[in-house]
């Protein structure tokens, strides 16, 4: 983080990135010095309602984030911004979406957790939009132009206000991860609730290290004294995530069930002194590690990989075979997982792995249908770029090739179900 001082001081002379966060209410024109090489600022946390309308100054701007501030409009300067390209507005208390606040190089926009009802049509017009976090919002629709964004892969419109789909959104071409829990849309799915589930007591937890935090929750290292046996505990908390309540996350991990490639679901706390959620889960072996790094902001939707990472095409295949089987698994349940990422994915080196992070989870009905087999459809996508990105790593057979192409094709009813994909991964295995 950098400071107030230093930036007038003229230390930050020459940097590409500027990070200030201390309560700001207005912009510090100070910025203006740093035109010549600013490209990503970051001035979240403060207590700004507005920018300049000049901001256009600083020519080299790619990349914005003004989250947790006061701003009550998306501000129209940033339309004149020639290459801004990521926008980020999270947990505002904007209402409005101005037409010209959307530069023509958006990529990438993040107004989760604000109180938007209406975005522009112009929005449609931005052909590289990739990635739409709406999650927190008060949406009832989206702008029927956004049927002609082919780049957008990622959205999100949980806990928002949609009573249907619109049928354009399940026609996406590249739409990838798509999260809507906490609609009405899919509230009124009949969710097959497993009741099985037992309540765990708070008092028979001993709490221990910290092994993860996300986004959804922290999840820490536990003795559950009552079998002696070394837990993980994974604490929700209350606020709106980018892709949506981490309550709704909760119920999808136990709809989910059991499956070899999921993390087992011991119970529900109960009995938490501040009446936080929170689920007990098998303690995972250290052997497993994450099989991929979140996104970065040039990669935008794509996993980062370390460049050392290779798999014989033996444990690209057995991963493959897993994270398939478990997405065949939830579609059965009524649950595409949303998220469906080499980063929500636990691997060892002999390719057993176990899929995570149900935090953009959703329900839809189990019966077969157009829209439910679309959206299973959309997580097949997923899996293709998925597959792809294995079998770089691990060189590949024609078969496997031409899965990965079918998964991966423009028409979404055309791309094969998981059940096909498994029957494809299984007959290669018997070669």
């Amino acid at each position: 983080m950098h400071t107030l001082a230093q930036l007038r001081a003229g230390q930050l002379a020459g940097i590409t990135r500027l990070d200030l966060s201390c309560g700001l209410t207005e912009f510090p024109r100070e910025i203006f010095e740093l035109a010549d090489s600013l490209e990503i600022l970051n001035l979240s946390g403060n207590a700004l309602s507005s920018l300049p309308d000049d901001l256009h100054r600083l020519p080299h701007l790619r990349v914005l984030f003004c989250s947790d501030n006061a701003f009550t409009a998306l501000p129209e300067c940033l339309g004149q911004c020639a290459r801004l390209s990521m926008i980020g507005f999270k947990a505002n208390q904007i209402r409005h979406v101005p037409a010209a606040a959307l530069p023509p190089l958006l990529r990438w926009l993040i107004l989760t957790d604000n109180q938007i009802s209406q975005l522009p049509d112009e929005l449609g017009q931005r052909p590289l939009l990739q990635k739409l976090m709406l999650a927190g919002n008060h949406l009832a629709q989206l702008p029927v132009s956004l049927a002609n964004c082919h780049n957008l892969e990622l959205l999100r419109i949980a806990s928002n206000r949609f009573t249907h789909l619109p049928h354009w959104l399940l026609t996406l071409p590249s739409l990838t991860w798509l999260a809507y829990a906490g609609n009405p849309v899919e509230m009124a799915v009949d969710v097959q609730a497993d009741d099985t589930t037992p309540d765990i007591p708070w008092s028979e937890l001993e709490l221990a290290e910290v092994l993860g935090e996300g986004a959804s929750g922290v999840i820490r290292k536990a003795l559950w004294k009552a079998t002696g046996q070394p837990v993980a505990v994974k604490l929700y908390k209350g606020t709106i995530t980018s892709d949506g309540s981490p309550l709704h996350e909760m119920q999808a991990c136990i709809a989910a069930g059991l499956h070899p490639n999921l993390i087992k679901v011991q119970g529900r706390v109960a009995g938490h002194p501040d009446n936080q959620a929170a689920l007990v889960m098998d303690l995972i072996d250290p052997t497993y590690r994450n099989l991929a790094d979140l996104p970065s902001l040039a990669s935008c939707t794509r996993d980062i990989y370390a460049p050392d990472t290779r798999f014989s095409l033996e444990v690209a295949l057995r991963m493959a075979r897993g994270i398939a089987s478990v997405a065949a698994h939830l579609h059965r349940h009524g649950i595409t997982h949303g998220d469906l990422y080499g980063h929500n994915i636990l691997w060892n080196a002999a390719g057993d792995c176990l899929l995570g992070d149900f935090g953009a989870a959703s329900f839809h009905a189990t019966a077969d249908s157009e829209e439910t087999r679309a959206l299973q459809r959309i997580e097949v996508r997923a899996f293709g770029v998925l597959l792809g990105e294995l079998l770089e790593r691990a060189g590949s057979t024609g078969e496997l090739m031409e899965l990965h192409s079918r998964c991966c094709q423009r028409d979404v009813l055309a791309r094969p179900g998981f059940e096909e994909i498994e029957a494809v991964l299984s007959s290669i295995q018997h070669h």
